[in-house]
């Protein structure tokens, strides 16, 4: 009976005070009443509920207190990325030789079968020169960095670390009228953005689910690294001593990923106030506590659900490019081959915006790809017939600078490299996830327009301004 009494004697204390002061303004009559009853409400809650006093917080409080704190949550964020994305380049560098050894000496086997079965050479060329090429080439350079960046990403995931990293970021995706989680899709989209977009699964609002699915392509994947690294190394790392060249290369890497971090958030903020308007849904984001990993869920999750997953995508969409690739350097009209035509015919555009013809018809070809760039870049200039990769980047920044390249040429390259449309790949899972033609021809439009107006407006004020 007493737990019934109690709230009913609340109650005509309440009223009771309200009597007393009736005669008062309304304002402060409700005033009043509004205090009394949070007053009561706290004194009832005291009988109630207990909270256990602590001398010192615990040791995940105080870990959570550097986290995710304004000094240090985004400078240790950043420095995690940093480590993994060193960890996954250098880790992958002797793999991904290895890998490439073992397939390209199939290669050798594969073109012994088809002479022995007497097989015309077009048939050999577009089987093993360019699809079978093309595959063992994207094999060799996509796994191993998948391989080592999903599970160290994973791992994270799966310590509880992750959680922080959205709730750091919430604030910055709240000023685009975002949601904080798209942090976490925009980091799985640094190991494949393929990856990126089927994360995109996590933000329950179907607004900021696509405006996480057209801005993911803004972070650079490891399809593109190579290519950004190479590029970077050479004009770039390059131009300083050797013991420098390391470091320099890796702060422009770096400042390239920060410029596709700023560009998301841009992009985000622009859909979020013209075809994708909306207010940003509340976060409720509860910390996990941290845990100790489970290795075996952590290799399931990162090789099978994720590595593999988009291998396989990816494989599927670079075969019939390389096959494509082959026929168009192999097929000739004249004295020049479909691949030079067609470089001539970009040429002026290609120019505008700062590359030449066979730069930008290499990125268009590495449309199922990114991976392939480079080579189709290498196959072209060379006019081998087949993709290419030289021993060196000394080899590599020869045949850049015959065929024209400045500092200019780097710079544009590489800003397309990062801003350019996503690979088949990502578009395919654009689709699914969307569910719509349409917000797949955006995601592919918007990063394409982009570029080209980022590149147009770079060379044009270099060459205004007498820097080129």
């Amino acid at each position: 009976m007493s737990g019934t009494v109690k709230p009913m004697t609340t109650l005509v204390n309440v009223c009771a005070e309200a009597d007393k002061i009736r005669l008062s303004t309304d304002s402060t009559l409700s005033d009043t009443i509004v205090s009394d009853i949070y007053a009561n409400a706290e004194q009832i809650a005291r009988k109630v509920v207990t909270h256990k006093e602590q001398g010192e917080s615990s040791w995940d409080t105080r870990l959570d207190d550097i986290l995710t704190s304004r000094l240090f949550g985004y400078p240790i964020m950043l420095a995690l990325l940093g480590a993994i994305f060193w960890i996954t380049i250098e880790g992958a560098n002797i793999p991904s030789g290895m890998i490439a050894d073992v397939l390209f000496a199939f290669q050798d086997q594969l073109t012994e079968w088809f002479v022995l079965a007497g097989a015309p050479a077009w048939l050999h060329g577009v089987f093993v020169l360019g699809l079978y090429r093309a595959l063992a080439w994207v094999v060799s350079v996509m796994l191993p960095p998948m391989a080592i960046f999903f599970p160290l990403f994973t791992l994270l995931e799966d310590l509880g670390y992750l959680p922080r990293v959205a709730f750091n970021m919430d604030s910055l995706f709240k000023r685009c009228k975002a949601c904080g989680k798209q942090a976490l899709t925009m980091c799985m989209g640094f190991g494949c953005n393929t990856a990126g977009i089927v994360s995109c699964r996590i933000i329950d609002s179907p607004r900021e689910r696509l405006i996480a699915l057209l801005t993911n392509n803004f972070v650079p994947c490891n399809g593109r690294f190579p290519t950004l690294i190479a590029i970077a190394s050479i004009f770039v790392g390059g131009a300083f001593a050797a013991e420098y060249e390391t470091v320099v290369a890796s702060l422009v890497i770096t400042t390239i990923v920060l410029l596709g971090i700023a560009t998301t958030f841009a992009v985000s903020w622009l859909l979020s106030h013209t075809i994708l308007r909306g207010e940003p849904s509340s976060l409720v984001l509860e910390l996990p506590p941290y845990r100790l990993p489970q290795i075996g869920a952590i290799i399931y999750r990162s090789l099978i659900d994720r590595t593999l997953f988009v291998l396989k995508r990816a494989v599927i969409m670079a075969a019939p490019a390389g096959a494509i690739t082959w026929i168009l350097g192999n097929v000739y009209i004249g004295d020049l081959s479909i691949l030079a035509h067609v470089a001539g015919w970009l040429q002026p555009l290609s120019y505008a915006i700062g590359l030449d013809g066979f730069i930008l018809l290499a990125f268009i070809l590495g449309l199922p790809a990114n991976e392939i760039v480079v080579p189709i870049l290498l196959m072209s200039y060379l006019s081998t017939g087949q993709m290419i990769e030289l021993d060196s980047l000394d080899e590599l920044r020869q045949v850049l600078l015959d065929h024209g390249w400045t500092w200019l040429t780097a710079v544009c390259s590489m800003l397309f490299c990062l801003l350019h449309w996503p690979c088949a790949t990502t578009l395919l899972s654009a689709y699914k996830e969307s569910g719509s033609i349409k917000w797949t021809f955006l995601s592919f439009l918007i990063p394409t327009i982009i570029a080209f107006a980022v590149c147009l407006v770079v060379a044009q004020t270099a060459r205004i301004l007498g820097l080129a």
